[in-house]
């Protein structure tokens, strides 16, 4: 789950009688606290806002129907209309002065490559295509990944906890770049 994604809004309605005049009074305040995410763990998200999730549907005993099936990740992939709104907010959370959403990648931080969550919203954040280590990149790690647990080289848990652990280094941890 997204810890700090978006604006937190508090309503207090008070009721108030009077045995006298049975007068109601109510009165509704608004209070709105804007969350944040951080964006110094860049290129990582932030593990408060964006921690990662899993698709419970996709396992190590899956695979084989799943992640390892081509196209499999188009049969999961929410649309863009979906996304889009994620992205909005994700560029607010995380303080980003360019605006432009073509800038950035909602991305799946666990990739739907390795069964990450196609619609939670602590697994997507807006991941910037600027950058040394940019979502482009991170596309590519995803690949050999998900291509070495479906060549039984390295387990899908193992994937799972190198990308979520930090996804630039996760092809040298697994040992298989």
């Amino acid at each position: 789950m997204r810890i700090n994604r978006g604006p937190l809004t508090i309503l207090v309605t008070l009721t108030l009688a009077t045995a006298f005049s049975g007068v109601v009074t109510v009165a509704t305040v608004t209070a709105a606290f804007a969350s944040t995410c951080s964006r110094s763990y860049l290129p990582l998200p932030d593990s408060h806002c964006t921690p990662g999730t899993y698709n419970p549907d996709v396992t190590q005993s899956t695979i084989s129907k799943t992640i390892c099936v081509s196209g499999w990740t188009a049969t999961v992939r929410p649309p863009t209309s979906y996304t889009n709104t994620l992205k909005v907010q994700g560029i607010t959370d995380y303080g980003y002065s360019d605006k432009s959403l073509a800038d950035y990648e909602e991305d799946h931080f666990v990739p739907l490559e390795l069964g990450g969550s196609p619609r939670d919203p602590g697994n997507l954040w807006p991941e910037p295509y600027s950058g040394s280590k940019t979502a482009t990149t991170k596309d590519g790690v995803e690949t050999k990944l998900k291509n070495a647990v479906c060549k039984g080289q390295i387990t899908l848990s193992s994937a799972r906890s190198a990308i979520r652990t930090n996804w630039t280094t996760a092809v040298q941890v697994t040992g298989i770049g």
